[in-house]
Parts: C-alpha cells; sequence; structure tokens
C-alpha cells in the first residue's frame, strides 16, 4: 500500500527533480494552491529542481503567463513541458489540411508550422485541442461529427489527453474525452501528453539540461492526481510518484473532504496501481 506522506520536506534529499502536474495540483483553474506552491519553492531552495509537466494544449510560453496571472511566482519552478509543445510534432507529421476542434484561444498552438486550417469537410486531419464551449458543451455533442470523421479514415491529434480538469468548483470535459469517444469508434487517434512517452522523453531531457548532468529515472519523483494520465504515466516512465487525492478522483474514496484510508486502498486495487506515496495536497 502506497505511504501516506506528511509532506515534501520529509524526502528532502532522496531526490533530485521533481515532474509536477499543474491543474489539480497547483491550482484548480481558478486559484493557486498556496501550500504547494510554497512546497516546490522550498524543495528548489534546498537544491532541487522542478519541470512543470503540464497537458495543457497550450505551449509552455502561454501556461507560464497563466501561472503568472494566478500569482504562482516563477521561482515555483525551472520549467514547464506541455502537451501542446510535444503535440506540435504529431501536427508536423499530419496531413497539411488540418479541422480544428477547440476555443480560438488555443490557435497559437500551430504557429509556425505548415499546413492550412480547413472546414470539416475538407479536412484530412483533426487537431483537438479542447471542446469549443467547454462550460455547457458535452462530448456526446460531438458524436455525429466524429462518427463522420471515423468513416473517412481521418486520424484524431488530441493535445490534451486529460478526460476531464477541476475549473473551481466544476469538473470540465477536455479534448481526451472526444479523443476516448473517437477511439470506441474505431477512428485512429494520436497523442502525446501524458501518460505517453514523447512528453516524459521531453521532461526528462529538459531536466538533464538544467542539471547540465544525465538524470535517472530513480532520482525524479512525479507528482499529480489523474489516475489515467499522471499515475499511469509516472508508472510506465519509472519514476517513483506522489499521487495527491483531493483532486478529479477525491469523489471516490474521501467523505466531506477527508480521505477514507479504506476506500482509497480500494481505489487503487480497482486501478491496479500501487503509487509511491499519497497525500490530500501537496504541502511542505
Amino acid at each position: 500500500m502506497s505511504k501516506n506522506l506528511d509532506g515534501l520536506q520529509s524526502l528532502s534529499g532522496q531526490y533530485r527533480g521533481i515532474l509536477c502536474d499543474v491543474w489539480g495540483v497547483l491550482h484548480n483553474g481558478v486559484a493557486a494552491y498556496e501550500n504547494a506552491v510554497s512546497a516546490l519553492q522550498l524543495f528548489r531552495a534546498n537544491g532541487g529542481y522542478v519541470v512543470l509537466l503540464t497537458n495543457s494544449p497550450q505551449r509552455n510560453t502561454k501556461v507560464m503567463l497563466q501561472l503568472d496571472s494566478l500569482g504562482i511566482a516563477r521561482n515555483t519552478y525551472d520549467a514547464i513541458v506541455t502537451s501542446g509543445d510535444v503535440t506540435r510534432e504529431l501536427i508536423s507529421a499530419a496531413s497539411s489540411s488540418i479541422y480544428h476542434i477547440g476555443p480560438e484561444r488555443d490557435l497559437h498552438l500551430f504557429d509556425g508550422l505548415s499546413f492550412s486550417l480547413t472546414s470539416a469537410d475538407e479536412a484530412e486531419s483533426v487537431v483537438c485541442t479542447g471542446l469549443f464551449d467547454d462550460e455547457n458543451e458535452h462530448p456526446d455533442d460531438y458524436k455525429k461529427q466524429l462518427e463522420n470523421f471515423a468513416s473517412r479514415g481521418l486520424p484524431f491529434i488530441c493535445a490534451n489527453p486529460d478526460i476531464v480538469v477541476e475549473r473551481g468548483d466544476k469538473l470540465i470535459w477536455c479534448a481526451g474525452a472526444l479523443a476516448r469517444m473517437y477511439q470506441q469508434i474505431g477512428g485512429e487517434i494520436r497523442l502525446a501528453g501524458k501518460p505517453y512517452d514523447p512528453i516524459y522523453k521531453l521532461a526528462a531531457k529538459t531536466m538533464s539540461e538544467i542539471l547540465a548532468d544525465d538524470v535517472d529515472k530513480s532520482q525524479l519523483l512525479a507528482i499529480g492526481d489523474g489516475m489515467p494520465t499522471d499515475v499511469a504515466g509516472a508508472i510506465q516512465f519509472g519514476s517513483d510518484l506522489i499521487f495527491v487525492t483531493q483532486g478529479i478522483h477525491s469523489n471516490e474514496y474521501s467523505e466531506n473532504g477527508v480521505v477514507n484510508e479504506t476506500q482509497l486502498k480500494a481505489f487503487l486495487l480497482r486501478e491496479s496501481v500501487d503509487p509511491t506515496y499519497w497525500i490530500p495536497q501537496l504541502i511542505w
């Protein structure tokens, strides 16, 4: 059974670097989690390094500005690696006629790439960064269009493998929900974010560049709250992991905001995972 961690301080000196999820660990899309931010700052102050690892479909420069707007200081981390960063390689390898599903704010993902955005009828590939209106739409609203794409054999490039994320006190559908549906109806999906290898390879490369030294996976600690993304990705990558329980799965094992350890154990057994540590919220 995973060990209940008192705080990040209890692991001080055991890891050279942290690969930390953003949405659900450092903030909920509306407000920063001050204790989590402080924990990473103190980890860095004690000689550690932090790479933020997020399934955001946006590029790292945009995520940095979003963190600025939430009051998350830049001394909280050394670098940011996003699903958007690694998805650009998938887009570059796709056909040049692309239909984009997602809000206009994500269009910067395509900057500098050679392709043309086209209509759904003329597309040869689909790139999804999210729902057009994630506050009001449901994945089922896209089913007929996805069936049409699948019947035409269009590859579906998903820039954010997350199924849902927290936004304040609500759960919001993400691009991963559409990718899951597309796969279920027989379509081809292409993903590079968590839990897939490309984003972890880039994160490890980034960490090695920061350290000016090759870093072993045993020296890295992953932190996240998403079972199919953060947890599965860290296990496949081969690093130790802190599972933050007060995230998107909290209803599975929490009562009035308090983790029921028996229910948590049952949940982890159902998911067939055994994270190294668990903690309700990231603290020092």
